[in-house]
């Protein structure tokens, strides 16, 4: 394929990708025009894609894609509605001789276009914003935003240096100029600051208080909680004039890479964890099963209880679910027994009763969907609210 022919194709397969979008509602013309104009091509220029089959010791085998290697590969996938790992663990690719990984956590990639567009539209972005975009990756969401908005009220901040580099040379090389600076999403960035919105391409345990403190009075952030547990919620808060900030979980199950200083550690063998735990198991009231299905409410319902136990982990080997939690010292198993399920705990703290407990409110009251929820934020903390269940905190017990 030469040069000329790839980017015809690259721009047929633009406008393709546009119209999918359009038709799903996903676009109003202004987006639209962006998406037909920004080459994502431009801002990954090798990626991991999944191999059909896993290796024999059942972890995903993920296969480099780039233009040398399988250029119809590379472009159809650059312009189909996917997110695309660009990083794994990280490990910065060379992508001159890639190589075959196996397993593997992804910790960059360009988001699929479809969310890319939906945050920045439930953000409610507008033309003469100052606009603070958390976590550039491959670049491509800033692009779109710089089309968009133009680029004179944009910055984007990216902690991994050599990721900010590409999407730089990528950025500038198409005329986009943004603010872009290597920074922790964490303290948001004060020189640019104050800004009208806040946007962010990764997930925090909590709403980090720099974000709140950058953001104008009437401003707005839009960001995604996760936890240990990997339980999800985005959240659009409007920040006051006090300090304080309140908005709505939006709907919808979506998930983001947590920030790096956010993620969850190490947390050793499971086996140390168990051996001090009483040998008597009590029947649990809640199977683990309704955090760990694949549906929408159990998706939520993880978001529900590692709000109620913020530093425990989950881990299910064999036919045992573990509970660990690296902050107290404290630990739990599940395991089936004849129909039901015995519980073993050991701690300070009752990570499955206290899980129970938070499935016992949302049940008592009828199931509440996230969109019911508000999350609230003062100087009393970070507290998610629901007018027939019991505050919960974010970041304590």
């Amino acid at each position: 394929m030469t040069p000329a022919d790839l980017e015809t194709e690259a721009a047929r397969l633009r406008a393709d990708m546009a119209k999918i979008l359009t038709d799903r509602g996903a676009l109003d013309p202004a987006w639209r025009a962006a998406v037909e104009t920004v080459p994502r091509h431009r801002f990954v220029p090798g990626f991991y894609l999944p191999a059909d089959r896993a290796d024999v010791h059942g972890l995903t085998v993920w296969e480099p894609v780039t233009a040398d290697l399988d250029p119809v590969r590379w472009l159809g996938a650059a312009y189909a509605d996917e997110t695309l790992i660009t990083q794994f663990d990280n490990d910065e690719p060379d992508w001159t001789q890639p190589a075959v990984r196996h397993g593997g956590a992804p910790t960059s990639s360009s988001t699929l276009p479809s969310l890319v567009l939906r945050m920045w539209a439930d953000a409610d972005v507008t033309e003469g914003q100052t606009i603070l975009e958390i976590g550039t990756g491959t670049g491509y969401s800033t692009a779109l935003a710089c089309e968009r908005l133009g680029s004179a009220g944009i910055t984007s901040v990216e902690v991994d240096p050599h990721r900010l580099e590409q999407a730089a040379n990528a950025l500038y090389g198409l005329g986009y100029t943004p603010t872009l600076a290597t920074s922790d999403g964490l303290y948001g960035y004060w020189p640019e600051g104050p800004f009208d919105r806040v946007v962010a391409a990764c997930s925090f345990r909590n709403v980090p208080p720099a974000l709140i403190a950058q953001t104008r009075p009437g401003g707005k952030i839009l960001l995604t909680l996760s936890g240990w547990l990997y339980g999800y919620a985005r959240v659009l808060l409007t920040v006051n004039g006090d300090g304080t900030a309140q908005g709505p979980l939006l709907p919808g199950t979506v998930s983001f890479m947590s920030a790096r200083t956010h993620a969850a550690p190490a947390f050793g063998n499971p086996a140390h964890w168990t051996s001090d735990l009483p040998k008597a198991a009590r029947t649990a009231r809640h199977s683990p099963d309704r955090l760990n299905a694949a549906s929408e409410e159990a998706f939520h319902l993880r978001f529900l209880a590692q709000s109620a136990v913020p530093t425990a982990q989950m881990i299910t080997i064999g036919d045992v679910v573990h509970l660990v939690d690296v902050a107290t010292g404290s630990a739990a198993t599940l395991t089936p027994t004849d129909g039901h399920w015995g519980v073993r705990e050991g701690g300070p703290v009752k990570l499955w009763q206290l899980i129970e407990r938070t499935l016992d409110a949302y049940d008592t009251a009828e199931n509440p969907a996230p969109d019911t929820f508000t999350l609230r934020i003062s100087a009393e903390g970070q507290h998610l609210r629901h007018p027939r269940m019991p505050d919960l905190a974010l970041s304590a017990y």
